[in-house]
């Protein structure tokens, strides 16, 4: 029988191969010249946001700001090397230039744990590059056009659902209320079904949309532990299987598929162009077309398009709300073009405001939903002008937030200032110091699409109704630390009054 002392030998022998085996390779960076804060054991320099005590935003930031005038920075998370690029030269290297050896995001598909986690968002180059060019059709400006009209139905209904909670004069959850909007039209024009956010509050499609992103406990938890722990994460797929989100969403997808193939019902939408590319597997290489993975890419269009554009129309509100001067000039842009077009509201006038784009464009300025853009070296890669070399699997951070937060870059950062968006200051700037939708081949496949939807619902609000802060508006705005994309930790309340002429 083992004594104390040997005991204690043994515990002290397996705390120091733990310490050793999370710190041996933290002088990577040393190595290499990269400058960097000093990692802690275990956690590198990602501590405060696996807990979370700090925001993404914020972290990134204060990275950012910490080290002026350095081209990279090098961090750990535990004890993986990654490198936080700060150089827009070398961002383009990374996003277009150089995009074949930095072709992955990075994110691991969980198939067990998270059944949906295969979509276009995650997946490795092999199965992403022939689901990309197969799937990008759906958003070319036709397909948006031929869409139009979906959206625009949806924004007669909100103008109505408008109404009715504009009557009661109370302070309005901005986030829930732009969310329905949202709602509606991602499952008009991605499923061809009626959600009815706006008009049922137990509406199946709403309640799980908010629990996809909502920074509760467990989503936190679950978000935490398959960044920080992915071998433990891959364990609780066999353990503590989705139950939610992929039944719900597999049940949505097949059935209509279904309905639609026995009545013979053809829709321009992302579920036919599924259904399509399920009867003719041959056109996807040899890639296996399981529900689930068919089911994924519709939930990730429907996931990542109702939530970045509601949180965009809730910040582009909250800061009008602020400004009333641009809010009026925005207003006097819109109506101007409901009287050239005699109150009928086409595609083309979207585009043709130019005001409204400028708005729109300062919002993802200043609140990007993604803080960081991760890329994967696909391969060993040094970068060009430096003797920094990283190897193959290694993350690559590229900044948003921080670098769309400059004050070299944008003077006076924390200031609303849609003139930013002028064309002589955009042609002064590098293209790399804005990227709300990432660049290169991997960029946002639904860009286009989130610009139009909420466009139109910033349209609907502003036609009609005056915005102003109230006594449950937060000013500043803090992000919430956890959240998967940029987020108000006090949610956004404001008040909505009805235009009198």
């Amino acid at each position: 029988m083992l004594g104390y002392f040997e005991i204690l030998c043994g515990i002290a022998a397996l705390l120091f191969a733990f310490y050793y085996y999370s710190t041996a390779n933290f002088n990577y960076w040393k190595d290499r010249g990269v400058v960097g804060p000093k990692p802690l054991p275990f956690f590198g320099n990602t501590k405060d946001l696996m807990f979370p005590i700090v925001s993404v935003p914020e972290f990134s930031r204060d990275i950012y700001l910490k080290y002026k005038g350095e081209r990279m920075v090098g961090l750990f998370m535990q004890r993986s090397p990654v490198i936080f690029l700060k150089d827009p030269e070398l961002i383009k290297d990374v996003l277009i230039k150089d995009f074949s050896k930095f072709s992955d995001r990075g994110f691991k598909v969980y198939e067990k744990t998270e059944p949906l986690s295969q979509h276009l968002f995650n997946l490795e180059t092999k199965r992403w590059r022939p689901l990309r060019s197969k799937l990008s059709p759906m958003f070319t400006s036709g397909k948006l056009r031929d869409m139009f009209g979906l959206i625009l139905e949806c924004s007669e209904h909100f103008k109505q659902y408008l109404d009715k909670v504009v009557a009661k004069g109370e302070p309005i959850d901005i986030p829930d209320l732009t969310g329905k909007f949202t709602t509606d039209v991602i499952g008009s024009c991605a499923f061809g079904i009626d959600t009815n956010s706006l008009a049922d509050e137990e509406s199946e499609f709403r309640k799980v949309g908010k629990q996809i992103f909502t920074p509760t406990f467990g989503n936190v938890l679950r978000l935490k532990t398959s960044i920080y722990l992915p071998k433990l994460y891959e364990l609780l797929g066999y353990i503590v299987p989705d139950k939610k989100f992929a039944p719900f969403f597999t049940k949505v997808v097949i059935d209509t598929m279904m309905y639609r193939k026995e009545h013979n019902i053809h829709r321009p939408d992302f579920i036919n162009m599924l259904m399509e590319l399920k009867d003719h597997p041959q056109k996807i290489d040899d890639i296996k077309l399981t529900d689930y993975l068919i089911t994924a890419q519709a939930f990730v269009f429907f996931a990542a398009g109702f939530e970045t554009s509601s949180t965009t129309m809730s910040n582009a509100l909250y800061e009008l709300a602020q400004n009333h001067d641009i809010q009026d000039r925005l207003r006097k842009e819109i109506e101007e073009h409901f009287e050239n077009s005699d109150g009928n509201l086409k595609y083309e006038h979207i585009k043709e405001m130019e005001y409204l784009d400028k708005v729109f464009k300062e919002t993802l300025r200043k609140y990007p939903p993604g803080a960081l853009l991760p890329r994967t070296a696909t391969s060993d890669y040094t970068f060009d002008g430096t003797k920094a070399s990283i190897s193959k699997g290694m993350l690559v951070w590229i900044p948003i937030f921080a670098i769309h937060r400059d004050p070299e870059i944008y003077p006076n950062p924390e200031v609303f200032d849609p003139e930013r968006f002028n064309e002589d200051a955009v042609d002064a700037r590098h293209p790399m110091s804005y990227l709300p939708f990432g660049d290169g081949p991997r960029n946002c496949i639904g860009a286009r699409f989130a610009v139009y939807q909420t466009k139109l619902g910033l349209i609907t609000i502003l036609r009609n109704y005056k915005v102003d802060i109230c006594e449950k508006t937060i000013i500043p705005y803090h992000f919430a630390p956890g959240a998967f994309i940029l987020t108000p930790k006090e949610g956004i309340y404001l008040k909505i009054t009805k235009l009198t002429s």
